[in-house]
């Protein structure tokens, strides 16, 4: 096999026309001959460049709304032909079939249709067919054919034929084949798994799962792990989408925490409060409301200050100046926010290491979309935990009933629970959180630990007693014993959110009406492993 091979004719056919003509040129000018399909070769010709369309070589033109244009023998004969292969070059002279040495194709639009939601029929019109047949057949015969599926790499396939005199190399053709299938392979991805949802299959036989390169990462969770981050195509706002403002790259475990805060404060809707969520280990040591931004950041930061250093800040309103000279008090190492004002960018410009990201909006948590874990063989799919529970869904389950303002605590813990790891207590006392117990293999110890902590912070700051006392308390599920509850109890809440459920779940209710506690149930679990 040749190491280099001259590209002497090509074959453009792309969606997205962005550096089409300056590609055109740059060939025209080194001699190679242009083929091109429909608005493709409008654009290349309206440039001026002499363009032969793919319709004159098969002798058949565009049919069936250019559903059928390339998928013919002179196409894909002269993409897959082996150029040393005796047999292939006869056939190619027996049926006037001309070598396509390069091919140019981007597809159409798909995932950008599915992106703002297009109808069932435009969607399917926007899944390309002869685009991925030519895609593989050009990449199966790298030997000898160039394939480029990505506008970013027009630059160094004129690089690569400067370099070669006119030709590429078969480790460059390699390369561009592999980036090749994992196109195709990412483009049915797409379409397999927009075609199970709208159909309805949970479940589907297989499933696919793709990503484009974000940024390689100097590390994984550890030095010797090595790590790359990939977006999914989405657009959902978060660390995958956002705008790096300042500071040096986000480490594996940054953008694993910064996604773990922003999918946290974004259950409170900043329409109605401002909301502040510090992360640190990718579970929560301070989440709270306040009057502004500043009040909620502070509020937040009390529950744990310890924990909070060297955390990760989520806000659902746009970065003030006022909670910036807050946040730069201690060391933080990322803050996301939907947006910023000039008077905060510079009060963090002076911190050259704090990270600020900003998104443009915050998720949508109700929104249906999935989460993916690797095990050993294979891989564990399920929805998105999009659980939400109103007053309505309450159900009062002892003697003592909940006051407005508790049940108001007792749905703020709700929320956040369902963002700490399992096993999950957590204490909020006006709007704020005051303990959090989490990832403990007993609901008993995350009630202690939330406890300690409690009393811990009440002690750094001069008080009396213990944060808690007075506050709701909120299980991730359903409390096994009476125990965990009693814990609760003995720190000083007056009030629980659970979901109920247990073999024991009258235990539970006793041990609550003897402690005079307030308790309802939810109906509904967040595990968080």
């Amino acid at each position: 096999m040749t190491d280099l091979y001259p590209v002497r004719r090509a074959l453009l056919s792309v969606s997205d026309k962005t550096g089409l003509v300056d590609l055109g040129k740059a060939l025209a000018a080194r001699g190679v001959e242009l083929l091109s399909t429909g608005g493709s070769a409008k654009t290349l010709r309206d440039a001026g460049l002499e363009v032969k369309d793919v319709a004159d070589v098969t002798g058949f033109p565009e049919m069936m709304d250019g559903r059928v244009k390339t998928l013919h023998p002179k196409v894909h004969g002269g993409l897959l032909a082996l150029r040393d292969n005796e047999d292939h070059v006869k056939a190619m002279a027996d049926h006037d079939i001309g070598g396509i040495d390069l091919l140019i194709v981007n597809l159409y639009p798909f995932e950008a249709a599915l992106a703002r939601g297009a109808e069932y029929d435009e969607m399917i019109e926007n899944i390309d067919i002869g685009g991925p047949a030519m895609i593989r057949a050009s990449a199966k015969n790298h030997g000898f054919v160039t394939t480029v599926v990505d506008v970013e790499d027009y630059d160094a396939l004129l690089a690569e034929l400067e370099a070669n005199d006119g030709q590429t190399s078969y480790a460059f053709r390699q390369k561009l084949a592999q980036i090749a299938y994992a196109r195709t392979g990412a483009y049915d991805a797409a379409v397999s798994n927009w075609m199970a949802d709208a159909i309805g299959d949970a479940a589907p036989r297989r499933r696919a799962f793709a990503g484009t390169i974000k940024q390689t990462l100097r590390y994984g969770e550890n030095p010797h792990q090595s790590a790359a981050f990939y977006t999914d195509g989405s657009n959902r706002p978060g660390v995958a989408t956002a705008t790096q403002h300042q500071g040096k790259e986000l480490s594996y475990n940054n953008i694993n925490d910064t996604d773990a805060a922003f999918e946290l404060v974004a259950e409170f809707d900043p329409a109605e409060t401002p909301a502040v969520a510090i992360i640190k280990h990718a579970n929560p040591c301070g989440v709270a409301k306040g009057a502004t931004l500043l009040d909620a950041y502070k509020n937040a930061f009390d529950c744990d200050r310890t924990s909070a250093f060297g955390g990760i800040v989520a806000l659902n309103q746009a970065l003030d100046a006022e909670t910036a000279e807050a946040i730069v008090e201690i060391f933080t190492e990322v803050v996301i926010a939907p947006g910023a004002t000039d008077e905060a960018k510079a009060i963090f410009a002076k911190k050259k290491n704090l990270r600020l990201l900003t998104t443009d909006g915050l998720p949508n948590v109700l929104e249906a979309s999935h989460t993916v874990r690797q095990v050993a063989g294979g891989l564990l799919v399920q929805n998105k935990d999009a659980g939400f529970i109103s007053l309505d869904d309450l159900k009062v389950v002892t003697k003592v009933a909940p006051t407005d303002a508790q049940l108001q605590d007792m749905l703020f813990a709700w929320k956040v629970a369902k963002h700490v790891k399992s096993n999950a207590i957590v204490y909020v006392k006006d709007q704020a959180t005051v303990g959090v117990g989490a990832g403990q293999m007993s609901r008993l110890d995350s009630a202690l630990i939330a406890a300690a902590k409690s009393k811990r912070m009440a002690d750094a700051m001069g008080l009396d007693e213990p944060l808690a006392v007075g506050s709701a308390v909120a299980s991730d599920a359903f409390f096994p014993f009476a125990d965990g509850l009693l814990e609760a109890a003995a720190a000083g809440a007056t009030c629980v959110i659970q979901p109920g459920g247990s073999m024991r779940d009258q235990e539970v209710i006793d041990a609550a009406d003897e402690a005079g506690l307030a308790m309802v149930f939810t109906g509904m679990r967040h595990f968080r492993h």
